[in-house]
C-alpha cells in the first residue's frame, strides 16, 4: 500500500506502455492520412464524440469504484482481525492467569499469532510452510496435525475450539468464559470468510477487456473531431486524454484483489507484525521485533 506516493511520469509510462504505444500509433496514423489526403479541413461535430467520452469514463470507472469497494471491505476486514487477535490474547492471560495456566494461555496467543499469519500466506497465494513466522509461533507437533488439512486456517480455528474446551472441561473455564472465547473464534471465522469470499470471487474478466478495446476505439475517434483545430497537436493530446481513461480501468485493476503484493494491495505483513507484537506484549515479552514501516518508495507491504 502506498503511504507516500513518490512516483513519476517515467514510472507511469513504464508501466502503461503498451497503451502509450497503440495511443500514439493510433492517432498519428489518423492525423498523417487526414493531412496527406487532404480530409484534416473536414468539419466534423464533436458532439457525438464528447457523448462517447463522458459515457467511457462513466464505464471505465465503475471498475475502479467496484475494485476500491473490494479494497475497503479487505481493509475493514483486517481491521476487525487486530481488534478480534488483541481480544483474544486478552481473554486468554485474564481468564487462564496465574502460574499454572500460564503456559495454557501462551499456548493459545502463539497459535493466535500463527493463525494470522498462516491467513496473510493463504491470501497472498503464499506457502505458510515457508513462511519463518508461521514456523516460529507454531509448534512442531500441532504443523504435523496441519499436514494434508484444506484449510489449515480453519483447523488452527478448530484447535482453538478443541483447546478451549478441554480446558471447561478441566474446570479451568466457566460456561460464561468459554461463551466470550467462542463468540471470538466465531468473529475469526466470519473474518476469514469476508476475506476468502473476496479473493475467490474474480472481477469479471469481460468487463476490463471491454473497456480497454473501447478506449483504443475512441483513440481513433477522437482525433479525427479535433485534427482540423489542433493540427499535429492532435497526436499528444489523444495520448494524454486516452491515457487518462486506461489509467482509471487499471487502477481498478490493481485494487480488486487487495491481497496480492502488488504495491496498491493491503499492507497484510505490517497488519501482521502489529498483531504479533501486540499479542506478545500481551504475554509480557520485551523482545519483540520492529513494526514494519513504508520502504524508499514509500510502499508498506
Amino acid at each position: 500500500m502506498f503511504v507516500s506516493f513518490k512516483g513519476n511520469l517515467i514510472g507511469i509510462g513504464k508501466w502503461q506502455w503498451k497503451n502509450l504505444l497503440i495511443f500514439t500509433l493510433v492517432s498519428t496514423v489518423v492525423v498523417v492520412i487526414g493531412r496527406t489526403e487532404g480530409l484534416d479541413h473536414i468539419t466534423v461535430d464533436n458532439l457525438p464524440v464528447t457523448v462517447i467520452g463522458a459515457a467511457l469514463g462513466i464505464f471505465v470507472s465503475f471498475r475502479t469504484n467496484a475494485g476500491y469497494d473490494r479494497w475497503w471491505e479487505g481493509r475493514k476486514l483486517w481491521g476487525r482481525m487486530v481488534n478480534a487477535s488483541r481480544h483474544f490474547s486478552t481473554q486468554a492471560t485474564t481468564y487462564l492467569g496465574g502460574d499454572g495456566a500460564s503456559e495454557r494461555a501462551q499456548a493459545l496467543v502463539y497459535r493466535q499469532i500463527a493463525y494470522v499469519h498462516a491467513l496473510r500466506c493463504v491470501l497472498r497465494d503464499q506457502d505458510p510452510w515457508g513462511d519463518k513466522d508461521f514456523l516460529h509461533f507454531s509448534s512442531r507437533g500441532e504443523r504435523a496435525a496441519l499436514e494434508g488439512q484444506s484449510s489449515i486456517t480453519h483447523a488452527l480455528l478448530q484447535r482453538h475450539q478443541d483447546e478451549l474446551t478441554a480446558l471447561a472441561n478441566e474446570g479451568a473455564l466457566d460456561e460464561l468464559r468459554l461463551q466470550s472465547f467462542d463468540r471470538t473464534v466465531q468473529e475469526l471465522l466470519a473474518i476469514q470468510g469476508g476475506c476468502e469470499r473476496i479473493k475467490n470471487t474474480p472481477f469479471p474478466g469481460g468487463y476490463g477487456y471491454v473497456a480497454s478495446r473501447l478506449v483504443w476505439l475512441y483513440s481513433a475517434m477522437l482525433p479525427i473531431c479535433i485534427m482540423e483545430e489542433m493540427g499535429w497537436l492532435t497526436i499528444p493530446t489523444t495520448v494524454v486524454v486516452c491515457t487518462g481513461f486506461s489509467l482509471i480501468g487499471e487502477v481498478g485493476r490493481v485494487l480488486e484483489d487487495p491481497f496480492t503484493m502488488n504495491w496498491p494491495a493491503l499492507p497484510l505483513s505490517a497488519l501482521s507484525r502489529t498483531i504479533q507484537v501486540n499479542l506478545q506484549q500481551r504475554l509480557g515479552e520485551t523482545e519483540v521485533p520492529p513494526m514494519l514501516r513504508p520502504d524508499e518508495r514509500g510502499v508498506l507491504m
